[in-house]
């Protein structure tokens, strides 16, 4: 068969073709006009066809292939809505991708970790504990006395009151127990987690809160040893240029006590609102471990000494990202929690 026979033979079948449902639509448009159709074979043998014909032949075959592009418009506005369809559920591989929404970490996590990775760099080791403790564990190795006010309903929320008394902890101190209890010194470790006082929600107080306790016990630890490690923790958190000052204090489980105040991140010391123009703003509290806390965990004070510390991660937080009401941290706002993405 020649190429002028094979011409009018496709035009024949062509004009024979109905097209009734999308995917008879298609058919045609794979057959007819599609990357492999029937059409484009007649090019390659217009190749062996005389130099003098070639341009005959030629007009010939691109007349057969515009019929049948104007015969899919006809047949693609019958069908009408029918190619949609067909189409509706390819995925358009050329449209650009979704962005997807990271995620943040929490800026109270972010503090923490920050804090943990501080005394990591100088031997501190990770204490955990349970959140539910028994009146030995929270108060009484501690060397809190029968009358002390943190007993009383108003600071502790008890779970169970009696001779076994369990309650919600007040501090991580009741880790260092359980840790003092159960190792020998030296020991020196931190105990970050969650907390809760039977106080009233505001700007400035919420009924549960995080905070990091720290123990170190060994043979001649002394005040000069806390200073210093409560120096160098104080600069690598806020800044080189930080200065700390202790002020006397009391606390039942440490003699001495001392509050610690950092100076003020914001002016530099040189007086604004946020340090009340004082220059210095507490972040912590600290002291030599009472010799009564040790003996009650087995071990000889005559022998070892230590000190301990313990610090809000609210209140670093606050001082370090400038956040006035503690609230907002257990809001979960997205439009707050948004701000932290790039945080450590």
């Amino acid at each position: 068969m020649g190429l002028k026979e094979k011409i009018e033979e496709i035009k024949a079948e062509m004009s024979q073709v109905k097209v009734k449902s999308a995917e008879e639509l298609e058919a045609f448009r794979i057959k007819f006009l599609g990357s492999k159709n029937i059409i484009k074979g007649l090019y390659q043998e217009l190749k062996e066809v005389p130099n003098e014909l070639k341009k005959d032949f030629g007009q010939k075959i691109n007349a057969l292939k515009q019929e049948g592009e104007k015969a899919f418009e006809k047949f693609k506005a019958s069908v009408g809505g029918g190619q949609k369809k067909a189409t509706s559920n390819k995925i358009d591989l050329t449209r650009p991708a979704e962005e997807i929404a990271l995620g943040s970490r929490h800026p109270l996590a972010v503090v923490r970790n920050e804090i943990i990775e501080i005394f990591n760099r100088i031997g501190f080791n990770v204490s955990e504990g349970p959140e539910i403790e028994d009146d030995w564990h929270n108060f009484s190795a501690l060397n809190f006395p029968p009358e002390h006010p943190a007993r009383d309903m108003q600071d502790t929320f008890f779970i169970e009151k009696g001779e076994n008394d369990m309650a919600l902890r007040t501090h991580t101190s009741s880790v260092q127990v359980r840790v003092m209890e159960g190792s020998e010194p030296p020991i020196r470790t931190i105990s970050p987690g969650r907390v809760y006082r039977n106080e009233a929600i505001s700007a400035r107080a919420h009924c549960f809160f995080h905070q990091v306790e720290g123990l170190y016990v060994d043979k001649g630890v002394s005040f000069a040893d806390l200073k210093q490690t409560m120096d160098y923790f104080s600069k690598e958190m806020f800044g080189e240029k930080t200065k700390i000052r202790l002020r006397p204090s009391y606390f039942p489980f440490t003699e001495p006590s001392a509050e610690m105040d950092v100076s003020c991140t914001i002016c530099n010391g040189k007086g604004c609102n946020v340090c009340k123009y004082s220059g210095w703003l507490e972040i912590l509290g600290c002291g030599m471990v009472d010799p009564a806390v040790l003996d009650s965990a087995n071990i000889d004070s005559k022998v070892y000494s230590g000190f301990a510390f313990g610090m809000g991660v609210e209140r670093i937080a606050q001082l370090k990202y400038r956040v006035g009401d503690l609230r907002l941290y257990s809001e979960n706002d997205i439009r707050f929690l948004d701000q932290f993405k790039s945080a450590y």
